[in-house]
């Protein structure tokens, strides 16, 4: 074959080259970058990479088409162990989108394609309890927040947007340093009426009246929602959501 009739294979396959990101990212979600890799990602603060949660995403990409228009809750254990979601909110369409371990600076690297690209209906966002366990600052988890609500905000200014504060939790091996938890949550509440996003303040529907967890909504490791601590969990959301307009059967 002549050098000219090779031309149009040649320009093909540089285009095939050149789209080379294009195609993988239409096949998976965006890879994590390393978690030593400190400049790849986006805010501040603790970041945690654990092969569950490569898994995790890559599942969720697969339902992609299938949880479009959803409710979508989104965060780290506490949303992603509610196997009991759909049920809690009859009537109502939910993609759950909450990963195991996740911190903050983990969730605004994956938020766009879990969650923005479902063009969700509404998003419930609880994070930043591993980020105290890493012993994140208050304000670098407050920011990270913030980033994740500016990426909705540019996504759909319309866009319903309900985040939680960190419920109690006394986690013996994961002290959490002095002061910090009611920094976070005093600096969440403080980004509902700088960003208009309702805020949920889970700390008082779990705690008694002297601040301890009440033990029947809690796992014996004294961080982890038991059953009854999801029926209360949906409970005080419910209302919220109807808050912002969704109501349950």
């Amino acid at each position: 074959m002549h050098i000219h009739s090779l031309r149009p294979f040649l320009i093909v396959a540089a285009a095939l080259v050149a789209g080379l990101p294009s195609l993988r990212a239409a096949d998976g979600p965006t890879p994590y970058p390393p978690a030593k890799d400190e400049a790849a990602w986006a805010g501040r603060g603790p970041i945690r990479v654990h092969g569950w949660m490569n898994d995790n995403r890559a599942y969720f990409w697969t339902q992609r088409e299938k949880a479009q228009g959803s409710v979508v809750f989104v965060g780290s254990s506490m949303m992603g162990n509610w196997k009991g979601l759909a049920a809690a909110f009859p009537g109502v369409k939910v993609a759950n989108r909450g990963i195991g371990g996740d911190v903050s600076r983990g969730l605004l690297f994956r938020f766009k394609e879990d969650v923005l690209d479902l063009n969700p209906r509404a998003v419930v966002i609880s994070i930043g309890s591993n980020d105290l366990s890493s012993h994140g600052a208050p304000a670098a988890i407050a920011a990270n927040i913030a980033a994740i609500i500016d990426q909705a905000r540019a996504h759909n200014p319309e866009l319903p947007l309900i985040v939680c504060t960190i419920p109690p939790r006394d986690v013996a091996n994961a002290p959490v340093k002095p002061g910090a938890h009611a920094d976070i949550n005093a600096r969440i509440t403080a980004l509902g009426a700088e960003k208009n996003v309702v805020i949920l303040d889970l700390y008082p529907p779990f705690s008694n009246e002297d601040g301890t967890l009440i033990l029947d909504y809690y796992a014996k490791d004294r961080i982890h929602f038991t059953p009854a601590g999801y029926e209360r969990l949906a409970s005080v959301i419910r209302p919220a959501l109807a808050k912002v307009g969704i109501e349950t059967k």
